[in-house]
């Protein structure tokens, strides 16, 4: 199944609730036209998901392979697009490539 696909089955199981039948309309519509998604939508949507119980709901509805192909596009976009943080270091980092000979 591909990213379109799973906003369009989102957006048909959303009719009873209109702030993610919304946002999976927008999404859906960016995809139909060609557009590429931003993650911020789409995490968006998971997270509405889950606050009004769909995520839930198409838990028992589906099997979990049907569960798994219609939230994993969703998913795998949003963790190919969303930056990485940098890590912060200790304070007591030292490099290993600029320390002085015999540090380590």
């Amino acid at each position: 199944m591909n990213l379109q696909d799973a906003t369009l089955i989102v957006l048909t199981e959303a009719t009873a609730c209109p702030e993610l039948a919304s946002l999976a309309q927008s999404a859906y519509d960016e995809l139909a036209d060609g557009s590429e998604v931003s993650h911020e939508v789409l995490s968006e949507v998971i997270g509405t998901m889950s606050e009004k119980g769909v995520l839930s709901a198409l838990h028992s509805k589906y099997s979990a392979t049907a569960f798994d192909a219609i939230l994993m596009p969703i998913l795998t976009e949003i963790g190919e697009k969303r930056p990485v943080p940098a890590r912060p270091r200790p304070a007591d980092y030292v490099d290993p490539l600029t320390a002085p000979f015999g540090t380590f």
